[in-house]
């Protein structure tokens, strides 16, 4: 693959197709001259004639069919490829990925307002964890949950996650009937893990003071969807985000265990894009509609959790990444 001339190819696969050296110079940009001694290069590169010259006109040798039926079928893909690549990035078309729990509860039920409002739009949306190379792919955008700070980006905070035990008020009664003292509560509840999320029941445990017999998961879940469901059907306690969960807390299938327990308030989602896909004018409406969206989201979701009587206890992305690697340090 090393000896494999790529240019001098291009240029062979754009004379066998139109038949003539001045028409491939002509496409290519460049002179007929030119075209020709990269012919002859590939010729000399491969040992074997490739077209049979006449006075009028180039005629494609039996090699020189073979190679050509190949790299015309590969040069072709290619610039399909490349066309669909274009249309995609000038016509009116928005891509960009998502953390799943984030996209399928939060988003999900308020993208159809965004496209309303933008009908002549077309939007894809990847939801996953994994973080878009925006120098190897085609998107305009990630929504991405983190502690920030990805360097060379355009990193903007768009919402806290407001974190604390939540359970559905049937198992709230259960751990109640045990003890009337939270710290007993948790000791005897079922703790439900979301192994992804950033604040986990150790270092909540290890921040509350709280030293469990035996720190065990009978439910551990990638994803923050499924416990927040689990423990709506009252099977234990899940740590986690309010922001995506807060329909169910208002219609009462969830309750904060406790408001002697203060909401961990940190920032934990982020628009994130090179500088230059500001540039593209859906990609600042959509970033606009998103703050707002946010915004309005996240008052309501304090305003509800005052109602509990809950207070809060703000932290910042670098103090949870040193606890967090201190707090395993010390296990």
């Amino acid at each position: 693959m090393r000896k494999f001339n790529i240019k001098a190819t291009e240029y062979f696969e754009s004379v066998a197709r139109l038949g003539s050296i001045t028409k491939a110079a002509n496409e290519l940009g460049i002179s007929p001259s030119a075209v020709s001694q990269q012919i002859s290069i590939l010729e000399n590169q491969i040992g074997i004639k490739l077209f049979r010259r006449t006075k009028r006109r180039l005629i494609l040798t039996l090699d020189g069919d073979r190679l050509y039926q190949t790299t015309t079928q590969a040069f072709g893909a290619i610039r399909n490829a490349h066309s669909a690549i274009s249309r995609q990035r000038t016509t009116r078309g928005l891509t960009f990925r998502v953390s799943p729990s984030f996209g399928t509860r939060w988003l999900g039920p308020r993208i159809g307002d965004f496209l309303s409002k933008n009908e002549e739009w077309n939007i894809r949306i990847d939801a996953t964890p994994e973080f878009t190379s925006f120098e190897t792919e085609v998107i305009d955008f990630d929504i991405r949950y983190g502690l920030g700070g990805w360097p060379g980006l355009s990193v903007t905070p768009i919402m806290n996650d407001l974190v604390l035990p939540l359970c559905s008020p049937d198992y709230k009664a259960e751990l109640q009937r045990l003890s009337n003292d939270p710290i007993e509560q948790i000791r005897n509840a079922r703790l439900i893990d979301s192994a992804k999320s950033i604040f986990r029941w150790d270092l909540w445990l290890a921040q509350n003071n709280i030293d469990p017999d035996e720190l065990h998961y009978p439910s551990q879940f990638d994803r923050s969807s499924m416990s927040i469901e689990l423990a709506k059907q009252g099977g234990g306690i899940a740590l986690d985000s309010v922001t995506l969960c807060l329909p169910q807390i208002k219609s009462g299938e969830l309750v904060p265990l406790s408001n002697s327990f203060s909401v961990i308030d940190f920032p934990a989602y982020w628009f994130v894009c090179p500088p230059r896909h500001y540039n593209r004018r859906i990609v600042k409406l959509f970033s606009e509609w998103l703050s707002k969206n946010s915004k309005e989201h996240e008052l309501e979701a304090r305003e509800l959790l005052n109602s509990f009587g809950c207070t809060f206890r703000p932290e910042t992305g670098p103090d949870l990444l040193s606890e967090s690697v201190d707090d395993k340090q010390g296990v």
